[in-house]
């Protein structure tokens, strides 16, 4: 049976690095024959959470009118969710951290999903990503069911593009492959 895999792609440079490991990941999910849809969080319009908690009240619905009800459909009714981030400061960027502070509505509904964690970044090893992908983790840890299985480091990767030289775009097709 084909999974729904949906890839939030954090980064707000289109054509960057994550992007390009992005669609590699989509291209192996494509060849099995299971259905993908990439996001931009870039392009949808996410405020911060207020921590007004109002959507704890009423049944998780955000009082906010933009486009994250739209997005967290589509993580509810996800089988697998690939999170991408460019690595600032040793940590996701705003972008990703906003969409998964607005999870909080419902977030006991994105429940047993297969997680994906895609990160690059300009330093050349992996042991400076380790914050971004415990951030990541403890997302996934407050999600019940969730399942990790799998993290691309897409590292040395500056420049628009300079991640076409890396090993992490084959990894990235060949975990596509294996969804």
């Amino acid at each position: 049976m084909a999974k729904k895999v949906v890839v939030l792609s954090g980064s707000p440079r289109k054509g960057g690095n994550s992007e390009l490991l992005c669609d590699q990941f989509i291209r192996g999910v494509t060849e099995t024959g299971n259905h993908v849809e990439k996001i931009f969080v870039c392009d949808k319009a996410i405020n911060y959470c207020t921590a007004c908690d109002a959507c704890q009240g009423n049944g998780g619905s955000c009082v906010q009118n933009d486009d994250m009800a739209e997005l967290l459909d589509k993580m509810i009714s996800a089988d697998v969710i690939v999170m991408a981030t460019p690595v600032y400061f040793y940590t996701m960027n705003a972008q990703m951290k906003t969409v998964i502070d607005r999870t909080y509505a419902r977030y006991t509904a994105v429940s047993n999903k297969e997680m994906y964690f895609i990160m690059t970044a300009a330093v050349g090893n992996k042991e400076m990503l380790e914050r971004t992908l415990e951030s990541l983790r403890g997302f996934a840890a407050c999600l019940t069911g969730a399942k990790e299985k799998g993290i691309i480091y897409g590292t040395g990767a500056w420049n628009k593009g300079d991640i076409k030289k890396s090993p992490a775009m084959n990894q990235a097709y060949e975990m596509g492959k294996n969804v």
